[in-house]
Formats: C-alpha cells, sequence, structure tokens
C-alpha cells in the first residue's frame, strides 16, 4: 500500500484568505448552530405537543396526535426542501429568511414528534396519582402539569432525550442540500479542491463524533443531577 497521509492539507490556503483548517472550524460552528437552534425548536415545540397529547380534551389532544404522525412519518430531507421550495412560496415574507433559519425550523419540528412522544410517556409514567393530588392540594390543571407534571416528566426522561440530542446532531447534515456551509458541505468542497478525501472526511467525521459525544456527557451530567432518587415508574 502506497498512500500516504498529507495532513498538511488543511494548512492549504483556499484562495479566499483562509486555509482549510479555518474553513473547518468555521463549517463546525455553523453545524453547532444547526443541531443548538433544531433542538431548541425540538425542545420547545415537542414539550407543548407532548403535553397536549395528555390531556383530557380530546380536541386539543388529536390535533397533538396529528403533528406528531405528520412530522415523523416524513423524511427529514423532504421536509428540508418543503421549507425551502414550497413553505415560502406560500408565505412570501419567509423568502428574506437565510437558509440556516428554515433548515433549523424543518430539523427542529422534525424532532419534536419524536420529543413530543418521549414527554407524553413521560406524564403517563407518574400515574394518575400525582394529577390527583395537584388538583386536591387546590392547583388548576394546567398548574398540576406546571410545577408538579412536567418538572417530574423531564427528569424522567432526560435519558432517551440524549439519544434524540444526539441525533440533532447528525441529522444537522441534511442542510447540506440547501448550501448551507456546515460540515457535510465543507466534506463534499474540500475534498473536490484538494482531492485528499481521506484526510477531509476523517477530520470531519472526528468532529461529529466529539460534538456526539459532548453531548451525551452533558445530557448525562443532567441526568446525575436532576435524577428523581428510586424511581421506578408509579401504576396508572
Amino acid at each position: 500500500m502506497n498512500f500516504r497521509w498529507e495532513w498538511d492539507v488543511f494548512l492549504r490556503d483556499t484562495g479566499g484568505g483562509q486555509t482549510y483548517l479555518d474553513w473547518l472550524f468555521s463549517a463546525w460552528g455553523w453545524t453547532l448552530t444547526v443541531a443548538g437552534g433544531g433542538w431548541l425548536v425540538a425542545i420547545v415545540f415537542g414539550s407543548v405537543i407532548g403535553t397536549l397529547r395528555t390531556v383530557p380534551q380530546r380536541g386539543l389532544a388529536r390535533v397533538a396526535a396529528g403533528w406528531v404522525e405528520l412530522f415523523r412519518n416524513i423524511p427529514l430531507l423532504v421536509q428540508l426542501f418543503l421549507w425551502y421550495h414550497v413553505v415560502p412560496a406560500l408565505i412570501p415574507p419567509l423568502k428574506s429568511l437565510p437558509s440556516i433559519v428554515l433548515v433549523i425550523f424543518a430539523l427542529g419540528f422534525f424532532t419534536s414528534a419524536r420529543v413530543a412522544e418521549q414527554v407524553r410517556a413521560g406524564i403517563q409514567s407518574l400515574g394518575r396519582g400525582q394529577t390527583q393530588a395537584g388538583l386536591a392540594v387546590g392547583f388548576t390543571l394546567p398548574q398540576t402539569y406546571r410545577y408538579i407534571l412536567l418538572p417530574l416528566a423531564f427528569r424522567i426522561i432526560i435519558p432517551p432525550l440524549t439519544s434524540e440530542a444526539m441525533n440533532v446532531v447528525k441529522n444537522s447534515a441534511v442542510a447540506f442540500a440547501v448550501s448551507v456551509a456546515e460540515l457535510t458541505m465543507f466534506a463534499l468542497l474540500a475534498q473536490e479542491e484538494t482531492s485528499r478525501g481521506i484526510e477531509i472526511y476523517l477530520a470531519v467525521t472526528g468532529l461529529y463524533v466529539i460534538t456526539a459525544l459532548a453531548v451525551n456527557r452533558a445530557m448525562a451530567l443532567i441526568d446525575r443531577r436532576l435524577r428523581v432518587p428510586g424511581y421506578a415508574g408509579g401504576a396508572r
């Protein structure tokens, strides 16, 4: 085997006043932005939708169920293209938004359906006694959700949410399809310009792994700090 490593490829000038290493870290920053923004959207909407799936009002519960079924049954890449090509055509003001914002919403809404199911499962695992106790001390149903059910549910579902957070990092790679300059886009362009695909893709893969592991460790720390001692589920 006569293959020769050329890691100094990252020190070459791109022709735009920066090295490929600079470009790599810039792309990593865009990946973190897409993943972080998508996760924020997913947590906000997923929490609301997951909560609505457990309320007594059947109309709200059905709307929430429709949200989940819609966003989890359409491939992420298709949703991205819908956000990029279709939604701005239907809502003209969105045409002025940067591509990265549309990617964040596409990724966030896709993931929100999965987060919603985790939230729903967490609430339902608490059992009816928690709700009855909240109502018994004078809380309204919204207050019971806010002060009792949701805080407990989130402490229980952090482990499955960890997988969803790591998936957001990996799924952020679809942003290359609409020309967002994240890691995958960097890899495609840099390997064409340098013909050093092995080094380029190994470096990009390493950054994805580092990011995903950092998310895993952060969520594990949160889990240890907030875990409900001795919780093993409750009778409904």
